[in-house]
């Protein structure tokens, strides 16, 4: 399917939605842009910000900025952690230590509009996701990110889609002002030092891994082993103390025209309802549970020489079927590992679409405004926001991308980032 197609099943999504003004017509010329620099923090975790080997320990445990020490020197310090060392043992080759982000920002009676351009370290867009491959007898992961080891090693290609994040908090997470996505980056997670077995995790936090997590959430920050409960969690979040989490994804949320709606506090949840994309395995037979529908498609499967080279979604409603095990599977047919539709309850609060053109993304994510859920931060006329950014791409996921110090977000107030108000 050309993805001039799907845009047209994203254009009815923005069509069908409450949008005061559809994205694709607001002026951008006319709208204030910000520089933000990202840059490659590697295993700069919470605990190793507060440890000996960084020299300016004392001052983050004195709650101090990151940015009171860093701002302006993110270029260096990229380059210099990127190239790898004691904070990044696995390096990716040729990888940039700083991209520039150019953000704009506009807002109407109804939405607040965040349009973000990056470039690329690719010659292409990362709009693909690991496969289930078939390898004549059984159904296996095809793919993965650069800095897994199988791919390092030459045993699996790097395979991983293009993402932009926005952390937001309203001030009512203590040291977000500060020091920003750091507070949820931590030993134990995902390729960080001392990553946590299954078991270990389940016993923790009764999850299959850690994910990032913010300090107040564990009766010692300094380890992620230390749980609070359910109910306290509970009280921290209607409290306010979580940090809003928007991901727009290039293959898992972009070709239905969406972005993630989440937050991080005891973990990196979702907002309640149905998310955009759902595993396409079926756990209990260990098959997929769809397979292109060849009339729509023109193919049941995707081979490898294929990827990157058609747009392989694989969507609900639009070409997606269920799977026949009896379809004449032969070896090296691929299959995404997730199925895509359309978002449901506090998880479809947000719209998204992006165009990668010479090298760089251009992406605009929809956040409405006056949010009620309790899983969402609430973004309103006169308000000022902190917020960070990240982007990974490359064909890695994880810690392996570029992140931004803290910058304020006002909504007709002065800040470092200031949204336009639309007519």
């Amino acid at each position: 399917m050309k993805l001039s197609a799907v845009f047209l099943a994203v254009s009815t999504v923005f069509a069908g939605s409450a949008l005061a003004a559809d994205p694709a017509s607001i002026d951008w010329s006319k709208v204030p842009f910000t520089n933000v620099k990202l840059f490659y923090p590697g295993q700069s975790s919470y605990e190793w910000l507060r440890s000996d080997k960084h020299p300016g320990a004392s001052m983050v445990k004195r709650d101090g900025a990151c940015a009171a020490c860093h701002s302006g020197k993110e270029d260096k310090l990229g380059e210099k952690i990127v190239k790898g060392g004691a904070l990044e043992p696995t390096p990716v080759k040729d990888k940039k230590g700083a991209i520039e982000l150019k953000v704009q920002a506009a807002y109407d009676a109804k939405n607040a509009y965040f349009r973000m351009q990056w470039p690329t370290a690719a010659k292409g867009p990362g709009v693909e996701y690991p496969y289930y491959r078939f390898d004549g007898k059984e159904w296996k992961v095809y793919g993965y990110p650069k800095l897994d080891k199988v791919v390092q090693e030459g045993k699996q290609p790097g395979i991983y889609e293009d993402r932009m994040s926005l952390m937001i908090d309203d001030g009512k997470v203590a040291g977000f002002a500060k020091q920003g996505c750091w507070l949820t980056c931590h030993e134990g997670e995902r390729d960080m030092p001392g990553v946590a077995s299954k078991e270990d995790a389940q016993k923790a936090i009764r999850k299959n891994d850690i994910r990032k997590f913010l300090p107040e959430s564990r009766s010692n920050p300094l380890d992620w082993r230390t749980a609070k409960s359910p109910e306290e969690i509970a009280k921290i979040k209607a409290a306010g103390g979580f940090v809003d989490l928007i991901q727009w994804r290039a293959a898992r949320s972009n070709p239905v025209g969406g972005a993630d709606d989440g937050y991080v506090l005891e973990f990196r949840n979702f907002d309640s309802g149905k998310n955009h994309f759902a595993s396409n395995l079926d756990a209990e037979k260990k098959i997929p549970k769809f397979m292109f529908d060849a009339a729509k498609f023109g193919a049941k499967a995707v081979s490898a020489d294929q990827i990157r080279k058609k747009d392989n979604f694989l969507i609900r409603g639009v070409n997606a079927v269920a799977f026949d095990a009896s379809a004449g599977w032969k070896e090296g047919d691929l299959l995404p590992r997730y199925v895509l539709g359309q978002a449901e309850g506090s998880a479809a609060d947000n719209k998204g679409i992006g165009t990668w053109k010479d090298g760089a993304w251009t992406v605009v994510i929809v956040r409405p405004l006056g949010l009620a859920n309790d899983d969402d931060k609430s973004l309103k006329d006169g308000g000022v926001y902190q917020v960070g950014f990240a982007a990974h791409d490359d064909n890695i996921t994880t810690r392996g991308h570029y992140v931004s110090f803290v910058k304020t977000l006002g909504l007709g107030a002065k800040a470092d980032i200031q949204a336009l108000k639309l007519p």
